[in-house]
């Protein structure tokens, strides 16, 4: 069974704890077993990488999942994280800023 999230591939998210707080990306990939999501520039790990016949090793950074509690969906208006509602019109489901009530594109 795949899980829904409210929050999608491609939404600009703002981290709302951990050592990136505050910080804002947008989403990259979406994990729904493991209900975490990858955020572009956010939550940098260095790897050490061993080098294989088509890339030389070295220390890399790479960007980890965080989980999808710890991220809201960033309103560049208002300029802080929102919750998302949906609504049905003409029996397409809309998600909607609960707080404003505008339409999420």
């Amino acid at each position: 069974m795949s899980k829904k999230f409210k929050l999608r591939k491609g939404d600009e998210v703002i981290v709302l704890t951990g050592k990136d707080k505050g910080k804002t990306g947008k989403i990259v990939k979406m994990l729904p077993k493991q209900m975490k999501a990858i955020v572009s520039e956010i939550n940098k790990v260095k790897k050490n990488k061993k080098p294989d016949n088509n890339q030389p090793g070295g220390i890399i950074e790479k960007e980890m999942p965080m989980h999808i509690s710890n991220l809201a969906f960033y309103d560049t208006n208002l300029k802080k994280g929102i919750r998302i509602g949906y609504k049905l019109d003409n029996d397409n489901k809309i998600r909607i800023n609960k707080s404003s009530g505008m339409e999420i594109k």
